[in-house]
Formats: structure tokens, sequence, C-alpha cells
């Protein structure tokens, strides 16, 4: 059975592609004469007519492929008569086996004039639009590049290029082991020249190097120096908010060449250097203010959290001058609102008097972190910051003070406490600091004193304290006892006084209940058995160094659950060389001893050896 199907026109003048722009002059008795009214009407009747025998003719041709048209398999049985007359209308499945199984996409529709018929029927004038035909091309997937992997990808392949693992997100050092040192090294790549180059690989990563070179940057604090780094930043502005730590340091020395400067100049010793003539070092002439500083780092680098200052050290160091003009009252640095955390390197020579502590607080408003180191100990350190530390401001709650960075023991107090000694108790004025802190790091001379204080101070209710790490210089003495007031673990006065700190901090628990952390430790570079320098560490419930029956007892009474990982009754092996000194092999030569039990520090009283 065949069908027929001939091309019919719409039969309405509404159709968008008919028009009767037709020139009126041209002669009606040609051949290509316009159609007459009653003609038109008689198309229109013929395309009704033609609709509904392809309306009969698809429901005939549909009821016939249902039942011959595939010969894989029968075909079902004819439907009724009421379903066949049914609109929704659901083709078949093709078998596999039969070729195309998917029906082209192609344009199905069939009243869209050909280009004869257009001629004929008298399309295509100037109001005619005709669609054109296009083959339709699949859709190229795009490939896959280096920008397209996700943001912790490229952050893992940049660790393992420049070597650490640092957040860039990490807006301050809470959580680092030591920002001095974090911050320091890792931020300030030593191939950083080199790493600038990979900024050129993609678009991505030039942002995230440029991100990672420009966190820490580090300015020589003279008026050239901020001049030359402001008209850098003004020409690059976009790496401006790059920036989040800035180290200024000012510099103590300065070469003069020619002539040797005068007496009156305070000259070093003048230095030759191969191909360098001869330089007299003196005072500097051109450092900045820490007014200027603040200045620049407040119109330069607006997105700073961390802020390093560096005094320097020599003899007779100047002391960085905060203005060049006289302050009159209510002046103030200019303030820096970003800043959350302060480090000062040699602090005797930024901060010296009350007033100088009190201008860098009215400077940075929103300060929660100071980490303050001194160069050398001296009585002028632990004075002046005996007068600071009862004044910390309540947002401040991270302190790390190191006041003498010498590891070593000593035979005997040195004059310079005695000093400190007779005007003031140092471990009160750093317990008066304790209430408004979490984090409290500290190196130097401390006793049991300290603990008793910060109890005192606190209230068990709103105490916030969760950290204590001491590094004990030595411990401090009765003023008559100064003769006999060294340190070490063969001096058996030190070991009795550091006991007696480790139970004043256990007791100090009781009343610190936020405490949950706490380290006493003694590093001593010089001892004759290192991993013996006592130690006490509480982390985790879980308590490890040294150990009496006093500390378990205080320990359990405060701290029930807490227990020491270890409880070893000798440091070791123990044994006499020939000459008749000690000789102590560990037990755990190359691991970390967990256990030292305070009686056994009286077997080094005498000399002392040990085994590798």
């Amino acid at each position: 059975m065949s069908v027929c199907v001939e091309q019919s026109f719409p039969s309405t003048d509404d159709d968008a592609n008919v028009t009767n722009n037709v020139p009126r002059d041209r002669d009606p008795s040609g051949t290509d004469r316009r159609q007459s009214r009653d003609d038109y009407h008689a198309n229109a009747n013929a395309t009704e007519e033609l609709t509904s025998i392809m309306t009969a003719s698809a429901s005939i041709l549909s009821t016939i492929l249902n039942t011959s048209s595939n010969p894989v398999s029968p075909g079902p049985s004819s439907p009724p008569l009421e379903q066949a007359k049914s609109n929704e209308f659901v083709p078949p499945t093709r078998p596999s086996s039969t070729p195309f199984l998917h029906p082209d996409q192609r344009n199905s529709d069939c009243c869209t004039p050909m280009a004869d018929d257009v001629d004929a029927y008298g399309y295509g004038g100037p109001g005619i639009t005709t669609p054109s035909y296009t083959l339709e091309t699949p859709e190229v997937t795009p490939s896959l590049n280096l920008n397209d992997l996700p943001a912790e990808i490229h952050e893992c392949i940049l660790d393992h290029l420049f070597g650490y693992r640092v957040s860039t997100n990490s807006k301050s050092s809470v959580g680092m082991q030591s920002v001095t040192k974090s911050w320091g090294t890792a931020l300030r790549h030593s191939r950083r020249r080199e790493l600038s180059e990979l900024a050129l690989v993609s678009p991505v990563w030039r942002i995230l190097i440029q991100e990672r070179l420009y966190r820490h940057i580090k300015i020589k604090a003279t008026i050239e120096s901020l001049e030359l780094a402001m008209m850098y930043f003004s020409e690059h502005n976009h790496l401006r908010h790059y920036v989040k730590h800035i180290e200024i340091w000012f510099p103590v020395f300065q070469p003069k060449y020619g002539p040797l400067a005068l007496s009156t100049t305070l000259a070093l010793p003048t230095v030759t250097m191969d191909g360098l003539t001869n330089a007299t070092y003196t005072l500097p002439a051109n450092n900045c203010s820490l007014e200027e500083a603040f200045t620049f780092v407040s119109m330069a680098l607006p997105d700073v959290c961390v802020l390093t200052i560096e005094g320097g050290e020599r003899k007779k160091a100047p002391k960085v001058q905060h203005s060049w003009h006289k302050r009159p009252p209510g002046w103030h640095l200019p303030t820096l609102h970003s800043v959350r955390t302060l480090v000062t390197k040699g602090q005797w020579n930024l901060m010296r008097e009350d007033s100088d502590f009190s201008a860098f607080l009215a400077a940075l408003p929103n300060l929660n972190e100071w980490h303050g180191s001194y160069s050398k100990p001296k009585s002028k350190s632990y004075l002046s910051m005996a007068s600071i530390l009862p004044k910390l401001p309540t947002n401040l709650t991270y302190l790390n003070l190191c006041l003498e960075s010498d590891y070593r023991r000593e035979l005997t107090c040195p004059p310079f406490y005695m000093k400190v000694s007779n005007q003031v108790h140092f471990c009160s004025k750093l317990a008066e600091a304790t209430p408004a802190l979490e984090h409290l790091a500290y190196t130097g001379r401390v006793c049991k004193n300290f603990f008793n204080m910060a109890a005192i101070r606190s209230d068990s209710r709103t105490t916030r304290l969760k950290t204590i790490d001491l590094t004990v210089k030595n411990c401090c003495r009765p003023v008559p006892q100064f003769h006999d007031s060294g340190s070490g673990i063969q001096d058996m006065n030190f070991i009795h006084s550091f006991e007696m700190l480790v139970l004043a901090g256990i007791h100090s628990m009781s009343t610190l209940k936020a405490l949950d952390y706490l380290r006493i430790r003694f590093v001593d570079l010089d001892s004759p058995v290192p991993p013996l320098n006592p130690y006490f560490v509480l982390r985790d419930g879980w308590c490890s160094g040294v150990w009496s029956d006093n500390i378990l007892a205080e320990l359990n009474r405060v701290r029930p659950n807490a227990k020491f990982e270890q409880l070893s009754e000798s440091f070791g092996e123990v044994g006499f060389n020939k000459d008749g000194r000690m000789i102590i092999s560990p037990d755990y030569p190359r691991s970390r001893v967990l256990s030292l039990k305070l009686a056994n520090y009286a077997l080094l009283a005498g000399s002392v050896a040990a085994l590798p």
C-alpha cells in the first residue's frame, strides 16, 4: 500500500511568509498573473482535504508497521478500535539488529516552501524570509587544563614546590610552635627569586605565587627604603593586599668610608675586607622614626595582620625614635586597625618606659597577640617588663615573652638579677598578667611564687588561661642564698626548686580550670647528659617528665584522670670508669625520656659522663 503526499501551502492571509506586494501595473493577461480570489479559496479547500487524508493515512500506516514491519520478532495483535483512535501514540522500539537505532534529528516541517515553489507561487518578495538549512554539529566538550583544577590541588602542588606547608588563609600565628621561626623562615623563602618565575605558568598560579611571595616582606627602617617601597607598591597596586606580615628592622650600624670618624661618634674598630676600603661603623644617621614606619604601613599595606619590629642590639645602642618632633600631650602613633600580632625583637631599644608601651597599644587597638624578646639579659629588661605586665589590656590574650635566650646552666646567680630582686619580685608581676590571658609562654627566671599568685588572682569561674609554657633559666632564690643559686642537673638545690615549681603548677590547676596544657622545662646546651634535663609536660590528660611521690599525690588530687605515660625507677645502667667518673647508659638512647625520677638526680651531684 502506498500513500502519495503532495506539498501544500498556507491557506490564510495572515501567514508571515505570504506577501501581496505585487506591482499593480503588470499585465493581468501574462502567464505569471496573480491568482484570483476564487483560485485562492480553491487551493485552501484542497489543502484542508489533503490534511484529512494524511491523518487517516497515518493511522493506517501505524497499524501496518506494528503488525508486519519488524521481521525479527512478531508484532503484537491489532489493538481494539478504541485504542487505535487514541491520540497518545508511542512509536515502537527498534531492535538491536536494525541499523540507525536512533532516529535522525531532522527538520520535520513539511510546510516550508522550497525554492522552485517560491518562484511558482510568487514567494520570495522583499517581505519573505526563508529558513536556512544547516547541518547540526555536535557540541565539542572543552578540554580540561591546569586552571580547571580545584584550589586545594594547586595548594598541594605549590606546597611541594616550596618545600613547606602553611595555610595561606591564616591571619595570625596561633597554633604555630614558634611564630618567629615559622613566619621568619618558611614564608620568606631563600629561593623566592627562582620561585617567582612560577607565576608565569598560568593566571591561577600567578595569583597563588604572588600571595606566597609577598605574604611576608622585610624592609630596612630607613627613609630611602620606605620611599622606594611606597613607590613600588604604588606602581603595583594589586600586590598591596597580598602582604600579611611586614618586618621592619632598624639598623644599629652605619658604615662611614674615607677618613676615620671622630671619637665623638661612638665609632667601632675599623673593618677592612678584600676589595673594600677602610670603613668605620658608626651610629646610623638616616633611620626613620616609628611614626614614619607606621604611616607607611597604614597607607601602603591595608591588610597587614602581623607586624614585626626589630630594634637591634649593640653596645650603647640608641633608642628608636618614636617621633622626630617633641610629642605634645595627646600625641599617638598612626593607628593600624588590621594588625593582630606584634613581634618585637631587641625590645629594649623599642620600649624602655611605660609611655613607650602605651604608644604601641594606642596604635594597635585590635592587638591580641604579642611576642617580645630581648637580645641580652639585663636588669633593665626585668624592671621595665615588671612595670608593663600589670597594665596589659584585656584584649591581649596571647603573650610570649623571652627575657633570657642563653640556654646554658650557670654556677651562680648573676649580679644583675640581684638588682632586680632588691626592687621587685618579678614572678608576682608576671602573675598579674594571667587573668586576661589564654596562652602564656615565658623564658627567664621563675619560681613557685608565679603559680601561687596566679591562682590567687584568678577566678575559677571566669579564668581563660588554657596553656602555660615555661622555659626556666633558673629558679628564684632568697637574696642570702645567691652564692649557692646555680642551675643544672648536678645542682641539687636547683633540682629541689624545680620540684617545688612543678608542684605549684599542678596545685594551681585546682583554680585554673581551663588549663589543659602545662610545660615546664630546663634547657642546658652544655649538659653532660642532655636527655636528663628536667621537664614536666601535661597534655590531654597524659604526663611525662619528672616525678616524685609528692607530684603523684598532688596530681591525683587535682586531676585524678591524668596519668603518667611511664614511671621508671632509674635513668638507666649506671657505672664508673677508671677515672672514677660516673657513666650512664640510658635505656632508650635514641628516644625521648618519658620518666625522670627526681630522687635519682642525687647520683649526679659529682662528675658524670654519658655513653652515646
